[in-house]
């Protein structure tokens, strides 16, 4: 038998009420999940709603994971679907912390939340017990106690209807966290792409301080170190700082001007 599979670094900082700092790998690619996991980040978020990889795809997203797993990095994945099977599938192939897209009410996320468990709020949970990759192909010790206690499942609160309801999804049992979209809540607010009106920002806030109030960690965008530093201090656990395009962005762009300087 091997040890149990290592503690959830991200399920730590939020037990210890600090702040995990993560970017978006939108290259999906396992050289540079591992290169973000050696510059010292704590997160490499993978978003699957909006790109990358078939999330069925059980090659690609091992090879992902691999990399994260080499640099003690952790790996947040954003899925496609709130669809349980979709849940148990990331989390046997080894993701432990997962989010769900676009969640409009408690039932759904309750659903995703309890198949992400053996053992769920006194009750029998809807997680398959096989012998995949996360438990080591059926050789991890205390696999059903050590996933159960590491595994995260959140939800992206980014719709009008998940504002409305939000007190009865932030009282969904053992949900991990809730994510702020700001830019899928100003489309479902009427105002897309302005994330700064006064309805968008009034949403925000509201996820944000619910979140908190209910002691459920509230992760969201940060847009520079101003902003970084800000939500920090207004509570955010979980901030996304940068993205691999929006870096070489930043970089080609600054070479290009630099060319352009010294012609």
């Amino acid at each position: 038998m091997t040890d149990s599979p290592s503690t959830n670094d991200l399920a730590a900082i939020f037990d210890e009420g600090d702040v995990a700092l993560a970017a978006l790998e939108n290259a999906y690619s396992p050289r540079l999940v591992e290169f973000y996991g050696d510059l010292g980040l704590d997160v490499v978020w993978l978003d699957l709603e909006h790109g990358g990889p078939d999330p069925w795809d059980a090659g690609r997203i091992e090879d992902l994971l691999r990399a994260a797993e080499a640099t003690d990095t952790e790996l947040l994945v954003r899925l496609p679907s709130t669809d349980p099977a979709l849940v148990r599938k990331a989390l046997d192939l080894g993701v432990r912390n997962v989010f769900l897209p676009r969640v409009e009410g408690p039932d759904e996320v309750r659903k995703a939340v309890k198949s992400a468990r053996f053992d769920y709020d006194g009750e029998p949970g809807d997680r398959g017990l096989g012998s995949a990759r996360a438990r080591r192909w059926g050789l991890a010790d205390d696999y059903v106690a050590t996933e159960d206690a590491e595994t995260l499942v959140g939800a992206t609160i980014e719709t009008e209807a998940a504002v409305a309801s939000l007190d009865d999804i932030l009282a969904v049992p053992e949900l991990g966290f809730v994510f702020v979209g700001p830019f899928d809540l100003s489309v479902s607010l009427g105002h897309p792409g302005e994330i700064d009106h006064p309805e968008v920002r009034e949403a925000v806030e509201t996820v944000r301080s619910k979140a908190i109030a209910a002691s459920v960690p509230v992760g969201g965008l940060g847009f520079d170190a101003a902003d970084v530093d800000e939500k920090v201090a207004n509570g955010y656990q979980l901030l996304n700082v940068g993205s691999t395009t929006g870096a070489l962005k930043g970089a080609v762009t600054d070479w290009l001007d630099g060319f352009e300087t010294g012609r």
